[in-house]
């Protein structure tokens, strides 16, 4: 299997499943109370959990906190692949 290069340093840091510090986001797709996504150098990453937030947005960081219970990445092509899908779907 090849390994992707990736431009930027990516880095997450979390805190007893309550506060946490991410660096290398490149965007920030959605969030919510339950649900937050972004995409970073190292593919799209869904946090999901209860009473989410994201505190600050800066350079390339976020800081959120909340209920941490879940996080997953994927990538980003996947993810752009699947949206274009939904959007097809629904214009038919």
């Amino acid at each position: 299997m090849e390994e992707k290069q990736y431009a930027k340093a990516h880095k997450l840091l979390l805190s007893n499943r309550r506060t946490g510090t991410i660096s290398g986001v490149t965007d920030v797709i959605s969030f919510d109370i339950a649900e937050i996504l972004l995409e970073t150098e190292q593919g799209m990453l869904t946090i999901k959990g209860a009473d989410l937030h994201v505190n600050r947005l800066e350079k390339g960081e976020v800081d959120i906190e909340g209920r941490i219970d879940s996080m997953a990445y994927s990538e980003v092509t996947d993810f752009h692949k699947a949206g274009a899908s939904i959007l097809g779907r629904l214009f038919k």
